[in-house]
């Protein structure tokens, strides 16, 4: 966990500060000298769950500090263009929201919130997708995804924030790099150091089954639940409540699916942000030191004071609309499917049996638009009757079969699978028997695949080439088609 206070001094050291505090005039009445690192720290903080317009006061000294003392402190601290975060050249930076319960709850290292931020410097556009925590993978070895930073935790205390991320990295095949994890009981303080937060329920529902915290082991099995009741519309919900609202998970109604407790939950980030982005907030000192505190105690994060600043720069002026949120969960036409694992624990897997899909709704998310159907990605179709050939150049077993599956969601016609004359392919290649007439088919071959394109084909290749019913494109997957479980 990142201890806040000696990045401050340190930062404070190498900006040549020498422990400089703002005097007392320069805060509001009454309250106690604060370094000015704290708020750009708190700042910061805010701009990993999700960035929002900072406002910058007008108001005179005596309501907060002047202008030229936080810009002065500001340009120490935030990294100047040569300096970036992992992902920025890329433009996209990746960081894993997760949520446990934290000592004193039940399964305290399970992670029961998982949101993946992808943030896009050159838009200032952020995509919230949030993760079920009972989705099972290979890379997992087959648990539930939410055991990850338990597994790790009890292995390495220290190591769980970094190795879910790595592991969530690897079957979205996507770099993350970043990670933030929060316990409930911080959760809960942090909103209620807010005053509450003001959420706009979207439909009324009852829970009978929600755990009551410390009964889980009670004689008497009703005990152990307690019963939630929302009421539809505008409510202002203190941090165990907004913690209830987030987590229910047996509720009547469509209130009880994972696709519905997801949406409520990113429905709470944004009333949090909202609440910590308000005049009211920011104004604060008080208000703003407490958060800090509460963040240092239940908050770790592999992100250092530069690169919580730097998200601040890059993203401070991106508003509600510039969000964008999706979900993965079993809705209909969504893109997971719940069942049984062996020990009959219900679980999610992917509708089409591999991550295709998923993957490639994670690697477009910043493209799509907030109106973008939240349940279903739109694999590219091609315009054309394309057909495809596909050759499994590897050892890998089924990769050719999995292969057609997805090509053929895109509607391509796969004449045939089979195996490479030779096996030790690397590189996926695609071969174009088209002469060139089907430009578009091929752009979406190699976007879906990863395939290179080659000119100069094998004597082997003449046969598939020459015959009258031959393919459009001959696919031959390399080792580095095996991206499917």
């Amino acid at each position: 966990m990142i201890d806040f206070k000696k990045k401050i001094e340190e930062a404070d050291r190498l900006a040549g500060f020498n422990n400089y505090e703002i005097q007392e005039e320069d805060l509001i009445k009454g309250g106690k000298k604060k370094k000015v690192f704290i708020y750009l720290i708190a700042i910061g903080i805010i701009a990993i769950i999700f960035s929002g317009k900072v406002i910058m006061s007008s108001q005179s000294t005596s309501n907060w500090l002047s202008n030229k003392i936080f810009l002065s402190k500001l340009q120490y601290l935030v990294p100047g263009q040569d300096r970036q975060l992992i992902g920025e050249a890329d433009d996209r930076i990746n960081i894993l929201l997760l949520g446990m319960g934290g000592e004193g709850h039940e399964g305290a290292y399970l992670t029961d919130t998982i949101i993946l931020a992808s943030l896009q410097p050159s838009s200032g556009q952020v995509a919230l997708l949030s993760i079920p925590r009972d989705l099972v993978s290979a890379v997992s070895n087959w648990q539930k995804i939410n055991s990850l930073n338990a597994y790790a935790e009890k292995a390495n205390p220290g190591s769980g924030g970094s190795a879910t991320s790595q592991a969530i990295s690897e079957i979205l095949k996507t770099p993350i790099n970043y990670y933030v994890r929060v316990d409930f009981n911080g959760f809960e303080k942090i909103i209620d150091e807010l005053g509450g937060i003001e959420i706009d329920v979207e439909n009324t529902f009852d829970d009978y089954t929600y755990p009551a915290n410390g009964q889980e082991e009670n004689p008497n099995y009703y005990a152990r639940f307690e019963h939630l009741h929302f009421d539809k519309g505008l409510q202002t919900m203190s941090g165990s409540q907004a913690l209830k609202y987030a987590r229910s998970r047996h509720a009547g109604g469509s209130e009880g699916s994972d696709f519905s407790r997801a949406r409520r939950q990113q429905l709470i980030l944004v009333a949090v942000k909202n609440k910590i982005m308000s005049g009211r907030t920011l104004l604060n000192p008080v208000i703003l030191t407490k958060l800090v505190n509460e963040l240092n105690k239940n908050i770790s994060t592999n992100l250092g004071v530069w690169e919580l600043l730097r998200i601040w720069e890059l993203f401070k002026d991106t508003n509600t609309n510039n969000i964008n949120n999706k979900v993965l969960s079993d809705a209909p036409n969504g893109l997971l499917v719940a069942g049984r694992g062996e020990d009959g624990a219900y679980i999610l897997t992917p509708r089409v049996g591999n991550f295709s899909e998923v993957r490639f709704l994670v690697q477009n998310i910043l493209m799509a638009s907030s109106s973008t159907n939240l349940l279903s990605p739109e694999i590219p179709k091609i315009s054309d009757s394309a057909s495809v050939m596909i050759l499994n150049g590897t050892w890998i077993s089924g990769l050719a079969g999995q292969t057609a599956s997805l090509l053929k969601q895109s509607e391509f016609s796969v004449l045939n699978i089979g195996n490479a004359p030779l096996r030790d392919y690397t590189q996926t290649v695609v071969y174009d028997f088209s002469s060139s007439t089907k430009k578009s088919s091929l752009k979406i071959l190699k976007q879906i695949t990863g395939a290179s394109q080659f000119f100069d084909s094998p004597a082997w290749l003449t046969d598939y080439q020459a015959a009258s019913s031959g393919p459009d494109f001959l696919l031959i997957l390399g080792t580095d088609a095996n991206k499917l479980e």
